[in-house]
């Protein structure tokens, strides 16, 4: 059997790093390709090493465009892989386009599919998101669900039981794995004269609410409101393009938000883990921060991991600035007692183990 790893992005780096450490230890036969969906190589290099990560076989290099370009570059540059390989699966994970070239690319030359974190939906089309993981899910041969939740929205669309596997959320596995790693190398909370549980985190970067000036200015008064009435720091690592827009729009940033440069995995996870809450309009967040025992407050309408919201982990309130403080002031007031509902730390093992035992 040989496995064919495809990602592009550094979240499904993070997701797929247990899958590639169980690979290793396994002494199985696998490689990884990279399509440098976000970053350049050179960059997500550094990354990988951060990660304790061997380096992937293949990088492809499409940079930032269109969804079309990306995804159109992505489909040359795997196939062209996928032909020179004897592959016998393809593993994608998540809703990039890098899954959706990956998957199609693959179930093109007849290459089974896994797709890892399987069966999320948000049941909004006008995310682009939607629309990858919904064909990607269509097209694959093992679906690897996170959740039961994850699984019903499956079977509801009509794929076939005998192709779904309920494994959990390798994010869990990721989480335990490098949150031991962030010991060993990090100390973020100290570089930024910070302690625990004194404040709060902003991660703020989808094109909804940073393209559009009226949400970004609700979002930035949602924070005012909060500093004043908590008298604790928002600590903001801003993206660069979020940064462009603030100018752009020329947005003034409240008293009490420190913006911080972008910041490795390692040193976001340590600051997640001793947040007193988190602000948020990431998924993968929200998601963190349930299995880290750490209030969430989404700045979206809706989400595709409903399971945090079930738990009592995590709150959706828009970007009305009203909600905003209203979401915070009941979050930070919740027993932090809920169960986390994406698996004990093991998906990467019964993803693998799954595979084995598979006729491939």
């Amino acid at each position: 059997m040989k496995i064919s790893i495809i990602l592009g992005t550094r979240p499904e780096i993070i997701k797929m790093s247990s899958i590639v450490r169980e690979l290793e230890e396994r002494s199985l036969d696998y490689f990884v390709l990279h399509t440098g969906q976000h970053y350049s190589y050179n960059l997500d290099k550094i990354f990988f090493e951060e990660l304790e990560l061997p380096l992937p076989k293949y990088n492809i290099d499409v940079g930032s465009g269109t969804h079309a370009e990306e995804t159109g570059k992505m489909l040359i540059g795997i196939e062209k892989v996928l032909q020179k390989e004897d592959v016998n699966i393809v593993l994608v994970e998540g809703d990039t386009n890098t899954v959706l070239a990956g998957a199609l690319a693959s179930a093109k030359l007849f290459i089974k599919v896994g797709h890892v974190e399987s069966g999320l939906r948000s049941f909004d089309r006008g995310m682009p998101e939607e629309i990858n993981r919904v064909i990607t899910d269509h097209i694959s041969d093992f679906l690897f669900a996170p959740t039961n939740v994850a699984k019903e929205n499956l079977l509801n669309e009509g794929i076939d039981d005998n192709k779904i596997i309920v494994t959990g959320n390798t994010i869990v596995d990721a989480v335990y794995q490098n949150l031991e790693i962030a010991k060993r190398k990090v100390d973020i909370l100290n570089k930024l004269k910070m302690s625990p549980k004194k404040y709060l985190l902003a991660t703020i970067h989808r094109q909804e609410n940073v393209d559009v000036k009226e949400k970004l200015q609700n979002i930035l008064d949602g924070f005012r409101f909060v500093c004043n009435e908590f008298d604790l720091p928002i600590i903001y690592p801003i993206h660069p393009r979020t940064m462009k827009r603030l100018k752009e729009f020329k947005l003034e940033i409240p008293k009490g938000v420190k913006l911080v440069e972008p910041i490795g995995f390692l040193e976001f996870l340590q600051l997640e883990a001793q947040a007193a809450l988190v602000l948020t309009d990431s998924g993968g967040v929200q998601e963190e921060t349930c299995i880290l025992k750490i209030p969430c407050v989404t700045l979206r309408d809706n989400t595709e991991r409903p399971e945090t919201l079930e738990v009592g982990s995590n709150m959706l309130v828009g970007t009305n600035p009203e909600k905003i403080v209203d979401g915070v002031r009941m979050m930070l007031n919740k027993a932090r007692n809920w169960d986390n509902p994406f698996g004990d730390g093991t998906s990467g093992k019964k993803i693998l183990k799954f595979l084995e035992g598979a006729k491939l």
